[in-house]
């Protein structure tokens, strides 16, 4: 399974979401989301100031997006780019991944190494706590029967499901797969419950099944694995965005990120 590059040319690609025939990411380094279509034609929305983060879309079609360091989230219309809420009263440390659920509520990762937090922002811009005592919060995933969330837990080298309650909460810890071969970033679900997982310093992407199988490996090479989506005809594209170095600071300046894509047989399911 080799995949083919994309797209290049920009700093620090992460939060990567498949919507309305486009992948959307994060340039956290470069203060900006870019688009990118099969073709690999990136466009840009710039975002002095902000280091993005976690993307969602909303039922109405605005994206949220997370500014990092700030500990707030964006909403972007098209056109204006609108704080929406700060979160910095609840969030531990800077702000990480993010998953939007079909009801608006958006799933969002304070990044603490030990007591890290999911905060839940519901559709009126209230934000909650929802689960807390993780370890580096990282990609988030909502299940088809939208019953469950996984969490990648990057510090705890774990991937851990909750049950989502009637009204957002989240429930039951349960293990998903640990002991991973490097700490995971990003995350993507499969229609037969598969999760590719970016396994940073490992520099490959893995399918991990529940209980911690290793199906498949996508090895990078040199270069780190940072997140992954799945999306494109069929959603049997998967989009994989890497990197040079794992860590984020050593890279301001530069602009070195790769988006690669290749085709699987499994195709995505769930949310994102």
């Amino acid at each position: 399974m080799a995949p083919s590059p994309l797209a290049q040319d920009f700093c620090f690609g992460e939060g990567p979401r498949w919507f309305e025939g486009l992948l959307w990411f994060s340039d956290m380094l470069g203060e900006a989301v870019h688009t990118c279509d099969m073709r690999g034609s990136l466009t840009t929305v710039v975002l002095p100031g902000h280091a993005p983060s976690g993307l969602g879309f909303r039922p109405d079609g605005c994206l949220l997006i997370v500014s990092a360091e700030n500990r707030t989230v964006l909403r972007y219309d098209g056109d204006t780019v609108v704080p929406i809420a700060d979160l910095s009263a609840l969030a531990p440390a800077d702000l990480g991944d993010m998953v939007v659920d079909d009801a608006g509520r958006a799933y969002i990762g304070s990044q603490a190494f030990d007591g890290g937090t999911i905060i839940r922002l519901d559709p009126d811009d209230t934000a909650t706590v929802v689960a807390d005592n993780l370890a580096f919060p990282n990609g988030m995933v909502i299940t088809e029967d939208r019953r469950s969330l996984i969490v990648a837990e990057s510090m705890g080298r774990r991937l851990t499901a909750f049950t989502i309650g009637d009204d957002g909460g989240l429930t039951d810890p349960t293990v998903f797969a640990d002991r991973l071969d490097g700490p995971p970033d990003g995350i993507a679900l499969d229609a037969a419950g598969g999760v590719w997982t970016a396994m940073t310093l490992a520099h490959q992407f893995e399918r991990i099944t529940a209980g911690g199988e290793v199906t498949d490996r996508i090895d990078m090479g040199d270069r780190v694995a940072i997140a992954c989506a799945l999306g494109g005809p069929e959603r049997r594209t998967l989009f994989l965005l890497s990197s040079t170095d794992a860590y984020p600071q050593r890279l301001v300046g530069t602009r070195l990120a790769r988006l690669d894509a290749v085709r699987v047989e499994v195709p995505g399911a769930g949310l994102p």
